[in-house]
């Protein structure tokens, strides 16, 4: 039910807990529509917060059958009891120490919205993360309030799974011992028919973990990449972190029906299966590649996140940041780092930097909410990455092992924050971070212009800093940029390797000395500060660049800066392709020298959605159709210059030999990819069409489709692709994101309206909806056709999926957060579109926030 006044939490505000746990005790007793939990929690006051406060639990969707206090029964008038809450007097309890014990009766089948404990094709399953506990039995559902548990689970269910140690068990119970202290979010259950693919690794200490990884049978022939992710997982957090793992088991569960992409449960990760399951046939390498990141992200968790946790949701970014951070590092060491870098820093791009300009602006620690689930966000996420990357960055490798040891050894068992976290850095290193702690509490993409002068042998760099304002922060202070400079001479050798410059004024000098010729500066470099850079090169500087920068990032992107350029002039003054930006990327073509998955990225056109943006900061309002037109041209224009090498390209790719998932095979497969794309515009899918049919792995076989559909063919063998996987569904939720992610621009609101009435879309599992209407969102020319149909299909869905769903509902408005960009006519149709979502009778708290905030009212 819609709250009619949903009211703001302040981190300024934040108060501890009036009482503090020492253990609790679960028993459940399942059944589909009545589960019985009973709990016993032991309870003492804090001698941290004021006396004589009530006792207030959450709870949510709870039937109380029961609860005593100190073994007495709480009568009528010793208690109240709200949809949200249940609080017990101070004048009821005792002095000291005392159990709270109850008995709640919860519907997990009628648990649509996957949040607690709910019902997932006939298994049972939680996510308690950030209030989800309260939906299970009442309870201090914060993150500052830690305890062990122990869980008894009473049912019929073949296989039964919790955090911690497995302990007592027998016909229809299992008991479950987590003896580290946790905090609710962290609780996970599962029971149901389930088979394990099952592994062991031995801890740096010789202490032996048993390692599972639950699926439905049938599925446990699609879990021995994951389970090698796992073991690399461990294995690196000890060599690189000194973190070892601290039970006797680690299990995960795949799961159908899940809101996020996985949840670290401590012990007992549960994941959405699409991070899971993967065979050559069914998964492709970016499925490989994730599912690796992922696994690595939820185990890093385990110490920061778990045995170091947050102490309000405020310092959501603490473990977040820190540990997709971690997770960046293991991956660029498991496959190649400077291509590892560019795809975060697209990803940084494409998600944060879109939130940042944009009315859902925030900083990385929010100072205010009203529902938290809307605050998982790519601020929270990928720019509280970049914040301890730049951390890194400024106080160096040695500085920061010495912080993080600092870290793990201090707060080891707490409940921190961000000034936590700063106060290590601060006492490993000794430097002052006061201003550096402006990136958590100012929003905004920081704006970093650049001139340059030379004379006498004197290099000089002027570099300028600016935060634009952002939704209840008009006015920024200067912050600490790290700026990793090279200089190149003009014969393009290196005179200046990296040199980190620390941006810290308004408006700063820097410079360099003993140079003969006026050198080509190389600024940036590695993507050292999550900002804009704003300098006027020319075109042959950024070829120059191409050819010749030694720091690879910095070569990605004079490329891409030049792509940028071609097709703004295309949209705006209708130019043709020049040939600078052919012949430098026919250059990268041919150079096999180069790291084949680089040099995919090196040949890959901006995204349509990233043109809309850049036009937009050059004062363009940008045509998503003009933008879709160009960028179809400019394919045409590089395949017809590249005419002579595709062919050899496309063969030299083709690696022999059964399929592997290892980075040098994806990369290689990455760039056959990118050549299949330009031939498809030289042999109308040809080969596109061959590749389909010979494909023995989904990577080749994907995509040579999605080539065919880019091209107006495809239909055939899109029949046959769902009729041969027909019965995988996670391979069925590519099929259905790949038609309306592609289709025609004037065509993809009638191709996903007829998507939604497939018999197999299933709209109330959320990895299928997000591949029908997440993929028109993501098909940037058909979501902006100017008939305003898609904006319609759009708010149409998420009216249907709010009472149901209200998380997913919630995160996929988002899909409207950059409507302000564009011409008056869409802005009408979106407004329109978003206004009716918002007067939608009983609309949930969470997206009754998203959409107020994206209207600009919130």
């Amino acid at each position: 039910m819609k709250d009619a006044s949903p009211q703001a939490v302040y981190l300024s505000d934040y108060t501890p807990p009036a009482y503090l746990v020492d253990k609790v005790s679960l028993v459940f007793r399942l059944d589909p529509a009545a589960t019985r939990v009973l709990s016993r929690i032991e309870f003492r006051p804090n001698p941290d917060a004021a006396s004589g406060q009530p006792l207030k639990l959450d709870g949510e969707k709870l039937k109380l059958i029961g609860a005593a206090v100190a073994g007495e029964a709480l009568q009528d008038g010793e208690h109240s009891l709200t949809d949200t809450a249940l609080t017990i007097p101070a004048s009821r309890l005792p002095d000291g120490p005392f159990v709270f014990e109850a008995e709640v009766e919860i519907d997990p089948s009628a648990n649509t919205a996957l949040e607690g404990l709910y019902m997932s094709n006939g298994m049972y399953c939680t996510q308690c993360e950030a209030e989800g506990f309260r939906r299970i039995t009442y309870y201090p559902d914060r993150p500052d309030v830690m305890a062990p548990f122990h869980v008894r689970i009473e049912s019929d269910m073949p296989v039964l799974l919790s955090n911690g140690n497995p302990g007592d068990s027998g016909d229809g119970f299992a008991e479950w011992t987590d003896p580290w202290p946790k905090p609710a979010y962290l609780f996970a259950l599962v029971a149901g028919d389930l088979v394990a693919a099952k592994d062991s690794f031995t801890t740096r200490s010789g202490t032996p973990v048993e390692l599972g990884i639950w699926v439905r049978p049938g599925d446990e022939g699609k879990c021995d990449y994951a389970l090698d992710a796992l073991k690399r997982s461990m294995k690196w957090d000890e060599d690189v972190y000194g973190r070892e793992y601290d039970l006797d088991v680690f299990n995960i569960v795949a799961v159908d029906d899940f809101n996020m992409g996985a949840m670290e449960n401590k012990g007992l990760n549960i994941f959405n299966s699409k991070y899971v399951l993967a065979s050559p046939a069914t998964a492709t390498d970016t499925d490989y590649e994730n599912i690796e990141g992922i696994i690595a992200h939820e185990y890093f968790h385990n110490w920061t996140g778990n045995r170091i946790t947050c102490r309000d949701w405020f310092q959501l970014c603490l473990k977040e940041g820190l540990t997709v951070f971690r997770d960046q590092q293991f991956s660029g060491d498991m496959r190649s780092k400077p291509v590892k870098r560019i795809q975060d820093v697209l990803q940084l791009r494409a998600r944060q930097f879109r939130e940042d300009n944009g009315p859902l602006a925030h900083p990385v620690r929010p100072s205010s909410y009203i529902e938290i689930n809307n605050f998982y966000t790519a601020t929270v996420y990928e720019k509280g990455a970049e914040v301890i990357g730049m951390l890194k960055r400024l106080v160096g490798d040695d500085g920061y092992a010495k912080a993080l040891d600092l870290y793990f050894d201090r707060h080891d068992g707490d409940a921190a924050t961000i000034e936590d976290w700063l106060a290590v850095f601060q006492d490993a290193t000794g430097r002052d971070l006061s201003q550096f702690g402006r990136w958590y509490t100012q929003a905004g993409t920081p704006r970093v212009s650049v001139t340059d002068d030379f004379k006498d042998g004197t290099y000089t760099l002027h570099l300028k800093q600016e935060t634009p304002a952002t939704p209840g922060q008009p006015a920024k202070q200067p912050q600490v940029i790290p700026v990793a400079v090279g200089l190149l001479n003009p014969n393009g050798d290196e005179v200046q390797p990296t040199t980190v410059l620390e941006l810290t004024e308004a408006e700063q000098s820097f410079a360099f000395d003993g140079l003969s010729a006026k050198p080509v500066p190389s600024i940036l470099r590695g993507f050292s500060a999550p900002v804009i850079l704003d300098r006027k090169t020319t075109t042959e500087e950024r070829a120059f660049l191409l050819a010749h920068d030694t720091d690879p990032f910095n070569k990605w992107e004079a490329g891409r800066a030049l792509a940028k350029d071609v097709l703004a002039r295309m949209v705006t003054e209708r130019a043709a392709p020049g040939p600078a930006y052919l012949n430098a990327l026919e250059r990268v073509a041919r150079d096999d020298t180069l790291d084949p998955a680089f040099r995919a990225l090196a040949l890959r056109l901006p995204s349509e959605d990233d043109m809309a943006q850049t036009l937009f900061d050059a004062g363009v309002t940008p045509d998503p159709l003009a933008i879709h037109d160009a960028r179809e041209k400019l394919m045409l224009a590089l395949a017809e210059h590249l005419s002579a090498s595709l062919p050899r390209l496309y063969e030299a790719m083709n690696i022999p030999g059964p399929y592997s998932p290892d980075s040098k095979a994806a990369g290689c497969r990455a760039l056959r990819q990118t050549a299949l794309a330009m031939l498809a515009r030289l042999d109308d899918g040809k080969t596109a069409a061959k590749q389909f049919r010979d494909a023995d792995n989904m990577t080749e076989q994907l995509g040579a489709l999605g080539v065919l559909l880019s091209v107006g063919h495809g239909q055939e063998e899109l029949g046959t692709f769902y009729r041969q996987w027909q019965s995988d569904r996670l391979v069925i939720d590519k099929w259905f994101a790949l038609q309306s992610s592609t289709a025609a621009p004037r065509k993809a609101a009638d191709t996903t309206l007829a998507l939604t009435r497939h018999p197999d879309f299933d709209w109330k599992n959320p990895n299928r909806f997000r591949s029908v209407i997440g993929g028109l969102a993501m098909n940037a020319a058909g979501f902006h056709d100017p008939s305003g149909a898609s904006y319609e299909l759009v708010a149409d869905w998420l009216i249907r999926l709010d009472p149901m769903n209200p998380q997913t509902t919630a995160r996929m408005s988002t899909v409207f957060e950059t409507w302000r960009r564009y011409d008056a006519d869409r802005q009408a149709l979106i407004r329109g579109a978003l206004e009716r979502i918002a007067a939608t009778p009983g609309l949930s708290r969470d997206t009754t926030e998203m959409v107020g905030r994206i209207l600009g009212s919130a």
